[in-house]
């Protein structure tokens, strides 16, 4: 049976009225019953995701989309345990952000409110269905939902058992809106209907992020991919940096925050490539190195040397750019020249080169001292995100219920007119 898009967006459209006025103990109250479903439909959600991982496998998929796509004992718990988390934060809605009496009489506040209806398209990772359909209650918002064909069945019962918890706490399930269906035709269909929907939010490669760019009569926040650096400065602490290279890249090779590019000043590569090879090694790690950098890895197995093309890749795998610079400015240079927007960090103990990488660079997460794979909505205390936004208006980086709110003037007199 054809999935009847139409419906399901009037639907949605619908059930946003309702969510913007639902009461936040009552929103609360609903989070947690969806979180509860969820574990408790642990051992039936396990079954249908590990034949999704298995029929993408067996398709070709690339390893690291399948590592997506696998929900772990860990990420499930990580995935349920955010609806709880969401539940305790504070409500977005309501906030007063500015407010005055102007000299015709008008009080006037300005105060959050939810976008509306959201749309979402993703590739790979079903624990995005839950992120977004509690960042979305939270924030008053219905949502619309396309992931990938790779995970229909993983996100089909995710949605199903959510929609249930939904609808047994009397909330409106419409407002949880999934598109049932791999049809490639509904995401244009989807990206036109703006009567329906208010913004559209892709979460995956550079191929989709162009695909709703261009045929998106909606606005659209693009994020997820960037090439992510860490330029290891001359006054780093060398060991230290190592291990913090090393995180950043083996601690989940195929996360869009994991860093692809290093950079190391050329004073110190000669002691720093050393420790970042033996680092590495234990993981199997691919070093792709750049100019000068090929004579300082010595012995080191996994090694080939790299061209201009490697520098503009994501690796979202275990291989890792490796270069030479003069200085921290020759850093900055290289991560506007390579489309740094995504996160990026600076290793050093000099106070004022870390505020010249931090002020210059245009990533939407930029750190200091500390690994680029916490760019996320939990390690952000936000309980859980939509996606990370790479953009420069509305919202950058991990999107969470804030990001998910704009603003509503609202103005009050007492019968009063204009002059």
């Amino acid at each position: 049976m054809d999935f009847d898009l139409m419906a399901a967006l009037k639907g949605a459209r619908q059930a946003a009225i309702e969510y913007s006025l639902y009461e936040s103990g009552f929103k609360n109250s609903l989070l947690k019953a969806m979180g509860q479903a969820l574990l408790d439909h642990y051992d039936e959600i396990k079954k249908v995701n590990e034949l999704d991982c298995e029929a993408a496998a067996q398709h070709g998929a690339a390893e690291a989309m399948v590592d997506r796509l696998l929900l772990t004992r860990a990420r499930f718990e990580e995935m349920a345990g955010g609806f709880f988390k969401v539940a305790q934060l504070p409500d977005p809605l309501g906030i007063i952000g500015d407010g005055r009496t102007v000299l015709c009489g008008l009080s006037i506040v300005k105060r959050s409110v939810p976008l509306g209806v959201v749309g979402v398209i993703y590739e790979s990772r079903p624990n995005v269905t839950a992120d977004i359909a509690a960042l979305c209650l939270k924030s008053g918002n219905a949502c619309v939902l396309r992931g990938g064909s790779e995970s229909l069945n993983t996100n089909r019962i995710i949605h199903r058992i959510l929609c249930e918890a939904l609808e047994a706490a009397e909330g409106n399930p419409q407002g949880l809106c999934f598109i049932d269906s791999p049809q490639r035709d509904l995401v244009e269909l989807m990206l036109r209907q703006d009567d329906y929907i208010d913004v559209i939010i892709p979460r995956g490669g550079q191929a989709l992020q162009r695909l709703c760019r261009e045929k998106s009569s909606i606005p659209v926040i693009t994020g997820g991919f960037g090439i992510s650096h860490i330029y290891v400065d001359d006054s780093a602490d060398l060991p230290k940096a190592a291990a913090v290279v090393q995180n950043a890249k083996v601690q989940k090779p195929s996360a869009c925050n994991a860093v692809d590019t290093v950079l190391v000043h050329e004073g110190v590569a000669a002691q720093f490539v050393p420790l970042l090879c033996e680092a590495l090694e234990p993981y199997g790690v691919e070093l792709i190195v750049h100019g000068k950098a090929a004579s300082l890895v010595g012995e080191y197995p996994y090694v080939r040397e790299g061209s201009a093309e490697d520098f503009d890749r994501e690796m979202l795998s275990l291989r890792l750019n490796l270069a030479q610079v003069a200085d921290v400015d020759e850093a900055i240079a290289h991560l506007h020249e390579h489309r740094a927007s995504h996160s990026d960090a600076i290793l050093t103990d000099s106070l004022a080169h870390a505020r010249r990488f931090t002020r210059a660079a245009g990533s939407a997460c930029v750190y200091i001292n500390a690994s680029t794979r916490f760019t996320d909505g939990g390690q952000f205390d936000l309980g859980a995100e939509v996606a990370i936004s790479t953009q420069k208006l509305h919202a950058r980086g991990p999107m969470a219920l804030r990001e998910l709110t704009t603003v509503q003037y609202v103005c009050e007199g007492d019968y009063l007119v204009r002059s």
